[in-house]
């Protein structure tokens, strides 16, 4: 990241921690900057599979889907119980992972191609995996707005 300049101010203000970006355009490394400082509050969520807890970097999910009521976390090998409802994690989540239908939500960090649909749902694919999901029409154009906004 040639020719950026960083300083530090602290203050006596005690309240929470603040960064500010300044630039004369938003480009791929200032995008790479607020993706990296988003990522550093990003919650702390706890895996559930059989009797064991996990704590998984956010980052390793593909994306989480309903099944029976209950949510479940999709990595490349795995899937976790999480114990949170879809419109919960859409709060807590950073902004990479967005809703795709009425049952799942897409980490667009880890979205490998689309295989686009016009009439009915389109197919999402990661790298890697066999793993697959499909984003409903009615949210196709938020996760283009994502994945365009992502620098993907």
């Amino acid at each position: 990241m040639a020719g950026i300049k960083l300083r530090i101010e602290i203050t006596d203000e005690g309240s929470e921690n603040e960064v500010i970006i300044r630039c004369s355009s938003i480009d791929e490394n200032v995008r790479k900057l607020q993706a990296f400082v988003k990522s550093l509050s990003a919650p702390k969520l706890t895996f559930y599979k059989d009797a064991q807890e996990y704590y998984l970097p956010l980052e390793e999910v593909l994306f989480f889907e309903t099944d029976n009521e209950q949510i479940f976390a999709h990595t490349k090998k795995d899937s976790y119980l999480v114990k949170y409802k879809l419109y919960e994690l859409e709060k807590l989540l950073p902004q990479v992972f967005v809703r795709i239908s009425k049952g799942s939500i897409v980490n667009t960090m880890r979205v490998y191609s689309i295989n686009r649909n016009l009439t009915s749902s389109s197919q999402i694919c990661f790298g890697a995996t066999e793993k697959q999901v499909y984003v409903s029409r009615h949210y196709f154009k938020s996760l283009k707005d994502k994945m365009k906004e992502r620098g993907l």
